[in-house]
């Protein structure tokens, strides 16, 4: 699915002008993506939880030539779907 579905699903739905739709969505990813960026967490009831962690700096191994490498510390986001979503997904 992509934005532009969500967009075409809400106008089929509701009736509001593509352009308006358009606008929303983008500003609901946009806070979405700062809350993320000041690494905060996104709490979406029903659906799930958006987590940030910052991985930390660890050495990691090339399986062919058994050279170590530093990797460092890094900020990734993590997706727990809440229990009501994982439910529907499993009926």
């Amino acid at each position: 699915m992509t934005k532009a579905d969500i967009v075409e699903i809400i106008h089929s739905k509701y009736g509001l002008t593509k352009k308006d739709i358009v606008s929303i969505v983008d500003m609901v990813f946009q806070e979405m993506k700062d809350s993320i960026l000041r690494k905060e967490s996104i709490k979406l009831s029903g659906f799930g939880n958006f987590d940030v962690k910052v991985r930390g700096q660890r050495i990691g191994r090339n399986p062919k030539t058994g050279e170590e490498k530093i990797i460092p510390p890094r900020t990734v986001v993590g997706f727990r779907p809440s229990n009501v979503f994982k439910d529907e997904v499993n009926e």
